[in-house]
């Protein structure tokens, strides 16, 4: 099997099953107890991976079943920390959440390395783990969130911030993990005006604060055991509504060439992403997966529509160094964006499809 990323790709979180959600429910409320949860949880993960194998993947996620949203579950292992994720309604600009920091920031054992060995054990593809990237908080919450309880000093932070997801990788790769994924969802909101505004009013210059992320996570990066790390970006896809607009110019020349990821998966499904023409600062030693598939959407795209986005953005990269995704995750949130599971199965089939007829294999 070649190294990821692979042809067809699908950003992680899968539409969780109407069953589990309301185990989930029975839990919060006391009626079950955990082991049930769990044995649940594991027969639903063992369905969604017989999906992704029916439809042709090479990759396998569990789907995130056993998180109830793509950063939540991780950040809460590290320590007193929540987020405040205003509700709104499908199709619309949704609040950015924010951070409450309320303790040190300190990893205290494997997050995600039995998820790992349980998804492995029941798989033939690539097992692939999602990990929230180490810059949220910080983008959610700026200076003020960090030291209104924990920290008295930001360097101190991202001393533990590093630390922390340095020791998660690590222990991923003491369990065989190979493939990992970081959903860094602030990098691709740089480039919308408001977002810049926010920024400044907090007291953040948005050009510094790239440029701090960036060595952040070069940090996390350095010296690890050989793993494949790609890193996804996005706008925000909380139930279908998104956070952000604005192309990647702001942060495209800085990003791929300073950064320490070799692939991106990028968030290309709407005009809100703005064009391909960022994807000219790509070296040639990294990749995109194009993210030309909607997950917020109930409605399938043309498999011609689509060869013609393809065929745009191999003007700036070489097909080679092309892929091709979902722009995001069918459910970020357990609650699921406003997709049918049967058009979440049309919807991967689909990219396996393009791709082995662009590539010739997925």
């Amino acid at each position: 099997m070649s190294p990821p990323p692979f042809r067809a790709e699908h950003i992680g979180s899968l539409l969780r099953p109407s069953a589990l959600l309301d185990l989930r429910r029975q839990y919060a409320r006391g009626e079950i107890d955990q082991a049930t949860l769990t044995v649940a949880e594991d027969r639903a993960i063992e369905d969604t991976v017989r999906l992704q194998e029916r439809v042709g993947l090479q990759l396998a996620t569990d789907g995130e079943f056993r998180r109830q949203s793509y950063h939540s579950y991780f950040y809460r292992q590290l320590g007193d920390i929540s987020f405040d994720a205003p509700q709104g309604t499908a199709g619309s600009r949704g609040a950015q959440p924010t951070a409450s920091i309320k303790s040190r920031i300190a990893w205290k054992g494997p997050i995600h390395a039995a998820d790992f060995t349980f998804l492995k054990a029941r798989t033939k593809a690539l097992p692939k783990i999602t990990i929230p990237g180490p810059c949220a908080l910080h983008f959610r919450g700026g200076d003020a969130a960090i030291t209104a309880y924990a920290y008295g000093d930001i360097d101190e932070f991202w001393a533990d911030i590093v630390a922390a997801f340095r020791s998660e990788l690590r222990s991923l790769a003491d369990a065989g993990c190979t493939y990992v994924q970081i959903d860094e969802t602030a990098f691709a909101k740089f480039g919308d005006p408001d977002m810049r505004a926010t920024l400044r009013a907090r007291g953040n210059d948005p050009d510094r604060l790239i440029g701090q992320y960036i060595d952040v996570t070069n940090r996390v990066l350095a010296d690890l055991p050989q793993m494949s790390i790609g890193m996804h970006l996005c706008r925000g896809n909380r139930g279908g509504q998104w956070h952000a607009e604005g192309s990647y110019e702001a942060v495209s020349e800085k990003l791929f060439n300073r950064l320490s990821i070799k692939f991106f998966f990028l968030e290309y499904d709407s005009p809100r992403a703005g064009d391909f023409a960022p994807l000219r600062f790509v070296p040639k030693d990294k990749s995109v997966v194009l993210g030309l598939v909607s997950t917020k959407t109930n409605a399938l795209e043309t498999k011609s529509g689509l060869k013609r986005r393809i065929e745009e953005a191999g003007r700036l990269v070489p097909l080679d160094r092309l892929a091709i995704s979902p722009q995001c995750g069918f459910a970020s949130t357990e609650a699921g964006n406003p997709v049918s599971a049967e058009m979440q199965e049309a919807k991967l089939r689909l990219v396996v499809d393009l791709a082995q007829e662009t590539w010739g294999t997925a």
